[in-house]
């Protein structure tokens, strides 16, 4: 059975959000980009260490986080706070422009269940314009069940959209950053098939080789133990 790291109250990395056995500092890499980022965060998925919009905010220079409550009006000043075209993404929003420049745009990502998800780009879609990325294959996030075919977390998005605007070494170590939260978090849960099968195809086993080693080494204790 995986174990919570909320319910049971257990010591986390403040940055990484791990439990220390697991945490994964060792391996962060703060990332650059021209592109802005806003991360419209619901109250409730603030509370989630496996919340990709936590990852987003510590390893992106140039993102910013906003919590949604439904009482709270969201402002444009907080979720747009300059001048660029302002992109909400959505998989019901317009196809994606041709020859958009990343330094000209502000991206709106959405971090909550797909229930609150709507509700969510509705209010953030009176500041900006909503756009559908065209995301193919399967989600690398294999710390929650996705609701449906071509679904994909938060991060996922970004790391699309980076690639899509030709950002390739930002959307490069944000997949490494991504994939590394998500084989740590699998082995703090105590799923270690999945953690093992995660890591046959992720390039985390060359990028992060040590890291990676000394978090299989402390997952096979916990077997032992």
């Amino acid at each position: 059975m995986s174990r919570s790291v909320v319910s049971n109250h257990t010591p986390r990395c403040a940055r990484c959000q791990l439990t220390p056995r697991w945490c994964i500092c060792a391996g962060h890499r703060e990332i650059a980009s021209p592109l802005g980022v806003t991360v419209l965060q619901h109250f409730m998925e603030s509370y989630r260490p496996s919340s990709t919009g936590h990852l987003i905010q510590r390893v992106v220079a140039s993102s910013s986080r906003v919590l949604y409550r439904r009482e709270r009006p969201v402002e444009r000043g907080e979720i747009a706070p300059d001048h660029r075209e302002t992109w909400v993404l959505h998989p019901q929003g317009d196809p994606m422009p041709a020859n958009a420049r990343a330094a000209d745009l502000r991206v709106v990502l959405i971090d909550g269940n797909w229930a609150q998800s709507s509700e969510m780009a509705r209010a953030a879609s009176l500041h900006g314009r909503r756009i559908n990325l065209p995301m193919t294959g399967e989600s690398r996030y294999w710390l929650r069940e996705q609701s449906g075919v071509g679904r994909f977390s938060t991060v996922e998005a970004l790391i699309f959209l980076l690639g899509a605007l030709g950002l390739a070494e930002a959307q490069t170590q944000l997949r490494l950053q991504f994939e590394l939260h998500v084989f740590a978090s699998l082995c703090g849960r105590g799923q270690k098939q999945e953690a093992a099968a995660y890591l046959v195809d992720s390039p985390i086993r060359t990028a992060f080789a040590e890291l990676v080693e000394n978090l299989t080494r402390n997952r096979r204790v916990s077997e032992q133990a």
